[in-house]
């Protein structure tokens, strides 16, 4: 072993995690900022699945990662099958919505040993982390589901419950595509108006009928996760249709309600705050909805700058694990380099808005 070797072995590491709807991401991180393995698993669920099969889903994805990289386990000695895989574990993801929910994933990481201790938070701060230039500011989410996340220069936090319509909310992307499928129905039997929703579901389902499609989805013939695939279609059919720009039109009010509001609660409404967009539905690009925000916000929080995180949410997750740890500003800019460099797959949802759809 050279004295480079040793000394890297007595630098502290952080796991971070990313879990979302579609995917959970790692990344064993040091404190110098070098990215030690990465890794992809299938989706973090704790709400549908169970907080114990949210868990096993990170510690396969690490351990795999940790294959990938040559690596067998954790921080201890030369045999590093078993954890703890990381000193300190920087877990943001969804499902950690109310605090107790968090504390419940927070302590079933501890109890695995995954790590020496652990923070666990809701994936909109990842999302903050990762997009802003610094530590405060604005993140508002659009993937699966909808929900932001408000951070003050002194450390203020303004959240939403994020549970759905149970707390207000509406869009996301599965939202989105439940009301395209709600119109095209009506559509189709006479109860609403016409509207070039109806092609949009019967071709994305392949499906004869709408009605075919709601029967399918009743009867579990056809995927609930189908509805995802509306909503790029929904977005390019928004330039031609009314019923399609009003509900485009309706996520942009939504957007914009939840940053306004996180800055109000913080009083950030006067002067420069970031607000950071991110989630397959606005990483996606559209322009007609990214025109509409931009909009709304000019209106209604002139000083707001918006921004698209350039690098994915697990750079956030490993940031807000370097800033527990204490490491330097070149720990940081070297994470943050190493994924710029080395971009994923997947990141969103959703998938990009085609040039014609619908």
């Amino acid at each position: 072993m050279t004295a480079a070797e040793g000394s890297d072995q007595r630098l502290r590491t952080i796991l971070a995690v990313d879990g979302g709807n579609s995917k959970t991401d790692v990344a064993l991180v040091r404190e110098d900022g070098a990215v030690l393995a990465t890794g992809r698993g299938p989706a973090f669920i704790p709400q549908s699945a169970g907080v114990v099969a949210a868990i096993d889903v990170v510690g396969d994805t690490v351990r795999q990662a940790l294959r990938d990289a040559g690596m067998s386990g954790g921080t201890s000695g030369d045999e590093r099958a078993a954890p703890p895989y990381a000193d300190h574990i920087a877990a943001y993801v969804a499902g950690a919505d109310l605090p107790i929910e968090e504390e419940r994933l927070r302590d079933e990481l501890l109890v695995r040993g995954y790590g020496r201790d652990a923070v666990v938070g809701n994936d909109t701060f990842a999302l903050l982390r990762a997009g802003a230039g610094t530590a405060w500011g604005v993140a508002v989410v659009c993937g699966a589901g909808i929900n932001a996340v408000g951070v003050s220069p002194s450390g203020g936090v303004a959240r939403f419950p994020a549970l759905g319509r149970l707390s207000g909310d509406w869009g996301g992307g599965f939202g989105l595509g439940e009301e395209t499928l709600w119109h095209a129905v009506r559509a189709e039997d006479g109860r609403g108006p016409a509207t070039v929703l109806t092609d949009v579901v019967r071709t994305c389902f392949g499906a004869a009928t709408v009605e075919d499609v709601v029967v399918g989805l009743h009867f579990g013939e056809l995927p609930m996760a189908g509805l995802h695939t509306l909503v790029p279609h929904l977005l390019s059919a928004a330039r031609h249709d009314a019923l399609a720009r009003s509900l485009v039109e309706r996520l942009a009010d939504e957007i914009a309600v939840l940053g306004v509001v996180a800055m109000r609660r913080l009083d950030l409404l006067g002067g420069p705050c970031e607000v950071v967009l991110g989630g397959g539905v606005l990483t996606a690009g559209d322009d007609l909805l990214m025109s509409l925000i931009a909009q709304r916000y000019a209106d209604q929080a002139p000083h707001a700058r918006l921004v698209v995180a350039d690098v994915p949410p697990i750079v956030g997750a490993a940031l807000l694990g370097l800033d527990r740890l204490g490491a330097s500003p070149e720990a940081h800019e070297r994470v943050r380099a190493y994924f710029l460099s080395s971009p994923r797959e997947g990141e969103g949802i959703v998938p990009p808005v085609p040039a014609q759809a619908g």
